[in-house]
């Protein structure tokens, strides 16, 4: 009887990661594709991870939607991994954002990635981007609260950031999802204390959006 019991035991052990995986979802975790629905490509940072399941949800049945394994980071992390992230199949739409790392201040008093070094870079990303002949959709990097945030970041500085990447996009006609414009106003509402990151409302605010964002360029691709 004991022998069974510790069989019985280990049986259950090995089962519930399967099972808390079914009920506690990632936003990692690879999804299979419906090949009759058109796939979508999320890349961000931390705030795209808090966003993902819902957008997915929201899209179900219109779109594959897929993440890159990880925290998207700053852009020459973007830039060192692009290939890996968009392997070989095609993309028919890639949600996008780069910059809320990249204007992190560090030790040294100095940004992650300066203004112009961010310019330069995420504007070859974006033209690897192009290259992939998806529709392309920028998320604006949303809001920096005021306070002692860590690691630190200025306020103002997610507005020059913005600005410098609304140029590139505008170069490369890719159409841009402004979560910044669209969280400022409430960020006292969908934003956590004195941090950058969103609660879980809030990350399905951001969703709503982006889900819009997406069946707007699913609209654009030609049949």
């Amino acid at each position: 009887m004991r022998r069974i019991i510790a069989a019985m035991t280990f049986i259950a052990w090995i089962l519930a990661p399967a099972s808390d995986a079914q009920q506690n979802p990632s936003p990692f975790d690879p999804i299979e594709d419906d090949p009759d629905l058109p796939r979508v490509l999320l890349i961000g940072d931390s705030i795209s991870i808090g966003y993902t399941l819902p957008v997915r949800e929201i899209l179900q049945g219109i779109a594959n939607v897929h993440r890159i394994p990880t925290n998207g980071g700053p852009t020459i992390r973007g830039w060192d991994r692009l290939g890996e992230w968009l392997g070989e199949e095609k993309w028919d739409v890639i949600h996008f954002n780069w910059g809320l790392h990249d204007l992190k201040i560090l030790e040294d008093g100095e940004h992650q990635a300066p203004l112009d070094y961010y310019r330069l870079t995420l504007e070859r990303l974006v033209k690897r981007l192009k290259d992939t002949g998806a529709q392309l959709i920028w998320a604006s990097t949303t809001p920096v609260p005021e306070g002692d945030v860590s690691p630190k970041r200025i306020p103002a500085d997610v507005v020059r950031y913005n600005e410098a990447a609304a140029a590139v996009m505008k170069k490369y006609d890719a159409s841009v999802n402004d979560l910044y414009a669209f969280a400022l106003p409430r960020l006292e509402k969908i934003q956590r204390p004195v941090n950058v990151h969103f609660t879980d409302e809030g990350s399905q605010a951001l969703a709503q959006q982006t889900a819009e964002a997406i069946r707007a360029a699913l609209g654009k691709i030609k049949k």
